[in-house]
């Protein structure tokens, strides 16, 4: 029998071989000391479960005719599924239309299964969040935030409720398995970023978005407070851990929204994992429709950022641009994406998905190389 979590912290009894569980939502003392201060690092929700699949997947309509990726995902039989963003297409600043909108994603036959059947994460991009493109200029991020929260059954006295923005992190498994899941909000506190004005028939080929890199050090994409609780989480111990991003984190050159448009949030994200010797991590990253892996060499650590994006609805046309850190081949059709961590063999294997469950793309990379020098 499956494990089963009810929205992101509910849970069910029973483990995949009938082991009874127990879910810790209040801190967990779990490691070394954050310098200058004597409190410990802690993980702010752990589960004794440890993971051996983890599934993804971004761009999801709840309008759409079909069911999407939802049969492909059951079928995989997940202990984890991170909704990346664009959970549903809100766009809208009337409350009661965004509302209604994930009344309609509740009502989804498969995401009411999988939701049954395995834990549940998830954070937002633009179109859940409320606002095309949005940051925080976005004026009804608190009562759109709130939306989230409750759809996704975050308990009343959680961390995530006690402070603004949704960005959140997670562990499963006990010590020499430990997985951690770090849920990052790319929307919240972003400012906005500077765009280039194409005149009709200038843009070029490769580039299908408008944006374009700033050398303006003061803009931020997570923010301060985020920043803090981040390089805190980078301190927790863990024998995996992928950071999740709804935006993509290398994949600059088609001028959609991506970290390497603000090169110095970017450059200190790099920083932190070389400075805390984050060993085999990995981004997943959602928003383009389409699937890729890329990888970038920080200071002779490959850090791979899996992107699966596409539930309901692909753009091909998207998938043909240029991207000088991709490895393999782009798949532009329905997808999800799935993390195999092989604890037994030290090995973690990336999978793109289709419809119909049949794996389009497959890496599989040893532990040993995910190390800093």
């Amino acid at each position: 029998m499956r494990t089963s979590m009810r929205g992101v912290n509910s849970l069910s009894s029973m483990k995949r071989h009938h082991t009874l569980l127990t879910l810790t939502i209040v801190f967990v003392a779990c490691g070394p000391f954050i310098h200058g201060q004597s409190d410990p690092v802690k993980s702010e929700n752990h589960l004794d479960l440890t993971l051996s699949r983890i599934a993804f997947g971004a761009c999801n309509n709840p309008r759409n005719s079909t069911d999407g990726m939802y049969q492909a995902l059951l079928g995989e039989r997940p202990d984890v599924f991170v909704f990346l963003g664009d959970n549903i297409y809100g766009d809208t600043k009337d409350m009661n239309v965004l509302q209604k909108k994930y009344d309609e994603l509740r009502e989804q036959k498969g995401f009411k299964e999988l939701q049954e059947k395995c834990t549940m994460l998830a954070t937002w991009d633009d179109h859940d969040y409320g606002d095309n493109d949005g940051g925080n200029d976005y004026p009804m991020r608190k009562e759109s935030e709130k939306i989230f929260l409750d759809f996704f059954k975050e308990p009343e006295g959680s961390i995530r409720r006690q402070r603004p923005g949704i960005y959140s992190s997670h562990t499963f498994g006990q010590q020499g398995q430990v997985c951690q899941i770090i849920l990052l909000d790319t929307r919240y506190f972003r400012d906005k970023l500077p765009r280039t004005q194409y005149k009709k028939g200038e843009r070029p080929d490769n580039i299908v978005g408008w944006y374009r890199p700033t050398d303006d050090t003061s803009m931020t994409l997570l923010g301060d407070a985020q920043w803090k609780w981040l390089e805190q989480q980078l301190q927790v111990p863990a024998d995996f851990r992928i950071i999740a991003s709804s935006i993509q984190m290398l994949a600059v050159e088609k001028g959609m929204e991506n970290w390497g448009h603000v090169p110095h949030e970017q450059q200190r994200l790099f920083r932190l994992l070389k400075q805390f010797k984050a060993h085999q991590t990995i981004v997943i990253s959602g928003d383009v429709h389409f699937a890729e892996l890329s990888k970038v060499d920080i200071g002779g650590y490959p850090l791979y950022d899996f992107t699966s994006s596409g539930m309901t609805h692909a753009h091909p046309g998207w998938a043909k641009t240029k991207n000088s850190f991709r490895i393999g081949k782009a798949y532009a059709q329905l997808n999800a994406g799935v993390i195999d961590l092989n604890w037994k063999d030290q090995y973690v294997e990336l999978r793109v998905i289709d419809h119909k469950g049949k794996s389009v793309i497959s890496h599989k990379i040893p532990f040993s190389e995910l190390q800093f020098k």
